[in-house]
């Protein structure tokens, strides 16, 4: 069974499949916020959407972080990692982007569990 949640006009934040969650396209809601502002913003999002699947921050297995520039790696981490414990860190990627739209310093893509 499968199982969205989030609609947007051109797809779901959340999709749920065999157990597995998949999040995509999270960003912050106030794009005049700094790098520490939107990734608290996005992780905040993000544990709502989980909670409406059903799951939560700890069973966060993978997540793709897109920046806008990867000189802003640090402050992203420094909210990262007071956000998670570090016994329920994931396996993370991050990756510079050209061009996320207007003020959009971070883009978050996440599979959790059930």
């Amino acid at each position: 069974m499968i199982n969205r949640y989030v609609r947007t006009p051109i797809m779901h934040r959340v999709v749920e499949a065999n157990g597995l969650i998949f999040l995509g396209g999270i960003v912050a809601d106030d794009l005049s916020l700094d790098m520490r502002g939107q990734t608290q913003q996005v992780l905040e999002k993000l544990e709502g959407y989980l909670a409406e699947a059903g799951s939560d921050k700890t069973k966060i297995v993978a997540a793709t972080a897109y920046v806008a520039d990867l000189k802003e790696k640090g402050p992203m981490n420094e909210i990262w990692t007071q956000w998670f414990q570090p016994e329920h860190l994931p396996a993370r990627a991050t990756l510079g982007v050209a061009d996320l739209g207007d003020n959009v310093l971070l883009e978050l893509v996440v599979t959790a569990v059930k």
